[in-house]
């Protein structure tokens, strides 16, 4: 029995669906616009407001009001009352200096990345008017009618209407992935999201009454989640703040013993400030702010913080096939027909089966869409369903027809074959044009890179559910015909994947498709593996493995097929307890859970909005050669803040030994706060900035941050202090003159600091102690023009007095201060290259080798 009737988006259907005979046309037309304005204007609209980053008034709070800045301006102020303006400004204006750069650049990031997202919000399809509309997730009113396709989001809590045999996945809310059929008169759940079949269901808990307001918009909305460098940075900056604190109050103590004045106290104390770091954790933000937005020139938008920082340790990068290595653009290029005795079809029968089937089918996909290119069908409801999912690898329709009832199957000829009434390998079935078996032709066309589709049918009507409402393939399947695929593949694959290699990435390709499809496919983009020989394996047989074969086949082999959803997302969790840093890309529902597992899940553009939803990053137009660009971003990016480390510690901890050593001496601070701007300005706000521009890509060296940071800036550090004071103490001995003896500190300490800005990154192997050679000999030109920006600073007299400098009295003097630097270099370079830190602690700190 048929009925014509108008659909939800006035289109005319024919179907006997019994559930839809209980909806009259009217309960299917949605609201109009009309209703829907008014509804949101009585607060019934689902507000939702999705963000990407910090909002302006977060921005100019965060970089604003800290303890830093507000101890700093405070002793600012003190200075002005003391009668000390210039001081004041030095001391307030360069942290003001830092705060406005750091502001500025994070607003101009956060407006680039604001721009780009808009290309991947999410969207709900509602019916207005009779008519399907993409709207915003906030636009959605209560009493809409949305409908659901394999990937969306659900967006609003309410009650299904309609199902054509729709299953969602509520992992986001309960944590079971499990498939959970919905039909008619079923609650559904924002949070939740289609993985098979169509629906049709109507919102009725909306915005903060939902269940899971939250959960569509956590991957975008910015929170303040320190990334592991980020917490390693914070874990310093709070022990120098410990420091900073102990200082203060020796200082607070000799103003009580009267031993020293509240003027000299609070120069002491704003030159203490410098002791505590509180540009550095702003420009880690910064840092990874600007690189989000030269990674979305790229081609790639960075959704989460941390993921920038993900981009530099992956190890491992797991790819699939369809859409990332291929164009996704799939034809159907022939059908080869199998005997029909058994079934007593004829070829063109087969063909309109065939088109019958995919018309009936409520998953869509590429693969469909093919087959409905040449293969129109009629439109005959079918009595049963289950739509294709990955998990299963088949779809299956039963038809009542007058002329042809029965069960037809459409899936991967290796899951279908057990239930076949012959064994698949053997002779029982041959295509007709070739005269081969099907097993053999399947493993030719399969060597040629070709995906393959098994069409089979049982000629009796059977149930495709079992007692658990849990879909069941039949068996007894006769197969009709195979069905060939091609697609393209990438015309940047080769190139793409080379630039993984270049990077020191891994590669391994996990895909739905035949192994020796992929395997084929990766041979011709050059995908190579350790030993020179490509291995492959199926997921059948990775999920009869026990666990330690499961763990070896995922470390060993470089090709994954006919993998289910549940089993990729096991090889992403192995390989990350092998120690492994995983990277993941995925475009479709099956790809959410190993996207999930994955250290840093990517995205599609094109993929659906569950996968986008989880992914820590986002392929803009699918660019998937965006990919090898971004690694080397990311790991551009973490090099430089290495490097800044480096710069930012040493030069604190030498100047915390300065500090502690005065103190015991007696003569308070090292140098007055005017002098210590100097230095900090060039020896390393300047270089620090220079070292985030310039830093180079790279592979990351795997050993502890704070292992490679203690090789570099103890022995640094050490040597520093110990320069400074000896400098210090002789001319404090020979002259008796305690400012004469800062200024000559002061003119020790900046050489040093130029120096140490170039061990940092040696530009050749002379330099190479502390650090990897870089070859790039920019730092070396930018410490020669600090140098001769220094030397201009007391040649002029307006700079000279601005910061408390003075030409040295004689020659001698500076052939003193020459002699002590080149032995501070001399000394600094073989207690880094004879590694005698790691000598004294017994172990290996990192660092480049003899």
């Amino acid at each position: 029995m048929e009925t014509r009737f108008l659909n939800a988006i006035g289109e005319v259907e024919t179907t006997p669906r019994p559930y839809l005979e209980s909806f009259s046309t009217d309960a299917l037309r949605g609201l109009s616009e009309r209703v829907a304005q008014r509804r949101r204007a009585l607060k019934l609209g689902n507000d939702i407001r999705f963000k990407t980053s910090r909002t302006y008034l977060q921005i100019l709070f965060h970089n604003t009001v800290t303890f830093f800045n507000m101890v700093l301006f405070g002793l600012g102020v003190s200075l002005v009352v003391l009668g000390k303006p210039v001081e004041a400004l030095i001391t307030s204006g360069v942290v003001l200096a830092n705060v406005f750069i750091s502001m500025i650049q994070e607003l101009r990031a956060k407006r680039k990345l604001d721009q780009i997202a808009l290309l991947t919000r999410p969207t709900a399809t509602v019916i207005r008017d009779r008519r399907k509309k993409v709207v915003d997730p906030a636009e959605v009113v209560q009493g809409d009618l949305l409908l659901l396709e394999p990937g969306d989001q659900v967006v609003a809590d309410g009650e299904v209407l309609q199902s054509d045999w729709m299953s969602v996945d509520e992992s986001l809310l309960t944590g079971e992935a499990d498939r959970v059929p919905k039909a008619q008169g079923d609650k559904i759940s924002s949070g939740s999201f289609c993985v098979a079949g169509k629906g049709l269901y109507r919102a009725q808990q909306v915005g903060s009454q939902s269940l899971a307001n939250g959960l569509t918009q956590d991957a975008r909305t910015y929170t303040r989640r320190f990334t592991p460098l980020q917490r390693e940075v914070y874990l310093i900056v709070r022990v120098l703040m410990a420091v900073v604190v102990f200082f203060l109050i020796m200082i607070s103590i000799r103003v009580l013993l009267e031993q020293t004045s509240l003027l000299e106290s609070v120069q002491e104390a704003s030159v203490l400030f410098g002791l505590a770091p509180s540009s550095l954790f702003l420009m880690i933000v910064v840092a990874y702010a600007w690189g989000a937005v030269r990674i979305a020139g790229k081609g790639a938008l960075v959704q989460q913080a941390n993921s920038v920082e993900s981009l530099c340790n992956v190890t491992v990068l797991c790819l699939d096939k369809t859409g990332t290595l291929t164009t996704n653009n799939i034809q159907l290029d022939r059908v080869l027909m199998l005997d029909h005795q058994v079934t007593g079809l004829a070829d063109d029968e087969v063909h309109r089966m065939l088109g019958e089937f995919t018309r009936a089918s409520s998953s869509t996909s590429r693969t469909s869409e093919a087959i409905l290119r040449k293969f129109k069908g009629g439109e005959n409801a079918p009595i049963e369903q289950v739509p294709f999912s990955s998990a299963l690898g088949w779809s299956a329709v039963s038809f009542d027809l007058d002329d042809q009832p029965g069960t037809y199957v459409l899936g991967a000829p290796e899951v279908l074959g057990p239930n076949l009434a012959g064994a698949l390998g053997s002779d029982t079935w041959e295509i007709r044009d070739t005269g081969q078996d099907l097993g053999s032709c399947m493993g030719d066309l399969a060597a040629r890179g070709l995906r393959l589709v098994l069409f089979a049918c049982l000629p009796e009507i059977v149930a495709l559910y079992d007692a658990q409402n849990q879909p069941h393939l039949p068996t007894r399947l006769v197969p009709l015909c195979l069905l060939v695929f091609s697609d393209e593949l990438r015309p940047n694959a080769v190139e793409t994947l080379k630039g993984f290699k270049e990077a020191g990435i891994e590669t391994k390709i996990i895909s739905g498709d035949n192994p020796q499809t992929v395997m084929s496919l990766a041979k011709q983009i050059g995908l190579e593996s350790g030993d020179g020989e490509l291995h492959a394996v199926s997921g059948f047989d990775l999920e009869g493995m026990d666990e330690n074969q499961f763990k070896e086949a995922a470390l060993c082999s470089q090709i994954f097929g006919r993998v289910s959803p549940k089993t990729k997302q096991r090889l992403v969790k192995s390989l990350r307890e092998s120690g492994h840093y995983v990277a993941m890309t995925g475009d479709g529902v099956n790809d959410v859970l190993a996207l999930k597992q994955a250290n840093l899940g990517i995205a599609m553009q094109s993929g659906s909005q569950a996968t986008r939803n989880v992914a820590g990053m986002v392929l803009l137009e699918d660019s998937f050669s965006a990919l090898p660009e971004a690694f080397s971003e990311g790991q551009r990016i973490l090099n430089g803040i290495q490097d800044i480390l480096r710069l930012y510690l040493t030069r604190i901890l030498y100047f915390a030994l300065l500090v502690a050593a005065m103190g015991w001496l007696g003569v308070g601070s090292p140098f007055t706060p005017r002098q210590n701007s100097l230095i900090s300005i060039l020896t390393l706000s300047i270089p620090a900035l220079a070292l985030a521009l310039w830093a180079r890509p790279g592979p990351v060296p795997r050993e502890s941050l704070t292992r490679r940071l203690l090789h570099f800036m103890v022995p640094g550090a050490i040597t520093c202090t110990a320069a400074g004071l000896l400098i210090f103490l002789y001319f404090m001995v020979i002259t008796g003159d305690l400012l004469y003896a800062r200024q000559v500190l002061t003119y020790t300490m900046v050489v040093i600091g130029l120096l140490l800005f170039i061990f940092v990154e040696p530009p050749s192997r002379i330099w190479v102690s502390g650090e990897e050679l870089s070859g790039d000999r920019r730092p070396l030109l930018l410490a020669i023009g600090l140098f001769l920006l220094f030397i201009a600073c007391f040649a002029i007299p307006q700079l000279r007095e601005l910061y408390d400098l003075e030409p040295l009295r004689n020659p001698l003097d500076y052939a003193i201060v020459g002699l002590v630097v080149a032995s501070w270099a001399v000394v600094s370079r073989i207690a880094w290259r004879a590694r005698l830190l790691d000598k004294y602690l017994d172990v290996d700190l990192g660092g480049p080798r003899k």
